[in-house]
C-alpha cells in the first residue's frame, strides 16, 4: 500500500477517499481537511479569538493542535468534572499537552467553582450522567467565551460524533435539534458562535493523528457513558460504513446540503423565545431559571439522610 500523494510506504487507508497516506502526508491531510471546513463554512476570520473546548481526549487536543498548525493561536478551556480517576486523568492530559506546546489553557473545576460534580448532578437529578454532563458543559463553554472575550468556541466534535448526532434527531424529528445541527452555530445575544471544523474528519483519524504527532491522551471511555443512546447509533452507523464506505459523509453533506434548511425556521423561533435567566443571564426558554442555574440548585443540595426505625 502506499501513499496517494508521495508514493511512499502508506501507514493508514481511508476507504472512504479510497486512498492511503504515509505519516507526513495523512498529518498534511488532516490540516487541509480542517482548512476547507473553516474556510467552506467559514468558521473563524482572519484575527478573531479563539477558545477550544478541551476534554483531554483524542479529539479535542487534536483539534487544539490542528488549529495552531495552520496559523489560528487557539486558547483552550478545560472543564473538571468530578468523574473520579477518569477527570483526573483527563485534566493530567490536558495541562500536560497544553504546557509543552506552550498553550494558554483555562480551566474551570464543578465542584469547587460551582458545587457539584456530574456524579452527583446525576444522583441528585435522577437524570442521566451524561445529560447533565452535556448541559454543563455548554452553558460554561458559551459563558466562559462571553466572560474572556471570545469570538468563537470550537469543539472537537469529528464525522462520527456528528453522524451519529443526527441519526438520534432525524429517529425522533427533533426539529429544532435538526435546526442547529451544522458546522456553524452563529452568535446570538448571549451565545458566542459554535464551530466543529473536524466535521470532515473521523474518529479513528483523529486516532491515528494523535499517535502521529506524539499527543498523549485519555484513551479510556467515561465510566459513566454506559448506556448512552450517541453510542448505540455509533456502533450502528460503523456497521453502514464497513460495508459502504463513505456512507457516514454522505449522511451528513446530504443533510447539510438538502435538508438542513428545511428545520431552520424551527430553531430559529426557538432563539427568538428565549429570555434571560433571573440568576445567570443566561437565555433560557422558561423566561426564570435557566436549566443550568436548576441544576446546579439541585445538585449543590445535601442530600438529606434517612434514618431507620
Amino acid at each position: 500500500m502506499k501513499c496517494r500523494r508521495c508514493k511512499a510506504p502508506a501507514i493508514i487507508d481511508i476507504p472512504r477517499h479510497n486512498a492511503a497516506f504515509c505519516a507526513e502526508c495523512f498529518t498534511h491531510q488532516c490540516r487541509e481537511q480542517v482548512k476547507r471546513a473553516i474556510h467552506e463554512h467559514q468558521m473563524i476570520a482572519p484575527g478573531e479569538r479563539v477558545l477550544v473546548a478541551v476534554s483531554g481526549g483524542k479529539d479535542s487536543l487534536a483539534l487544539w493542535d490542528l488549529l495552531h498548525e495552520i496559523g489560528i493561536p487557539a486558547d483552550g478551556l478545560y472543564l473538571g468534572l468530578g468523574i473520579g480517576e477518569y477527570s483526573d486523568a483527563s485534566g493530567e492530559h490536558t495541562r500536560a499537552f497544553a504546557n509543552a506546546r506552550g498553550f494558554h489553557l483555562h480551566e474551570v473545576d464543578l465542584r469547587a467553582d460551582y458545587g457539584y460534580d456530574i456524579p452527583g448532578a446525576a444522583e441528585a437529578t435522577h437524570r442521566a450522567p451524561c445529560g447533565a454532563c452535556g448541559l454543563s458543559k455548554r452553558h460554561l463553554f458559551n459563558q466562559a467565551a462571553l466572560d474572556h472575550d471570545y469570538d468563537v468556541v470550537a469543539t472537537g466534535h469529528n464525522l462520527d460524533d456528528e453522524a451519529a448526532v443526527l441519526l438520534g434527531n432525524v429517529l425522533r424529528w427533533e426539529t429544532g435539534y435538526l435546526g442547529r445541527q451544522f458546522p456553524v452555530l452563529p452568535a446570538a445575544p448571549g451565545f458566542a458562535r459554535k464551530v466543529k471544523p473536524l466535521v470532515r474528519l473521523s474518529e479513528r483519524e483523529m486516532a491515528a493523528y494523535c499517535v502521529i504527532r506524539g499527543i498523549e491522551y485519555q484513551v479510556e471511555e467515561c465510566p459513566m457513558a454506559d448506556g448512552n443512546r450517541h453510542i448505540g447509533f455509533k456502533n450502528l452507523l460503523n456497521q453502514l460504513e464497513t460495508q459502504s464506505p463513505g456512507t457516514k459523509a454522505a449522511f451528513i453533506s446530504g443533510f447539510w446540503s438538502r435538508g438542513h434548511a428545511a428545520f431552520t425556521e424551527a430553531a430559529d423561533d426557538e432563539r427568538a423565545a428565549l429570555l434571560p435567566c433571573v440568576e445567570c443571564g443566561a437565555p433560557t426558554t422558561t423566561g426564570d431559571r435557566c436549566a443550568f442555574c436548576s441544576l446546579r440548585a439541585k445538585a449543590s443540595q445535601p442530600v438529606a439522610i434517612r434514618l431507620g426505625r
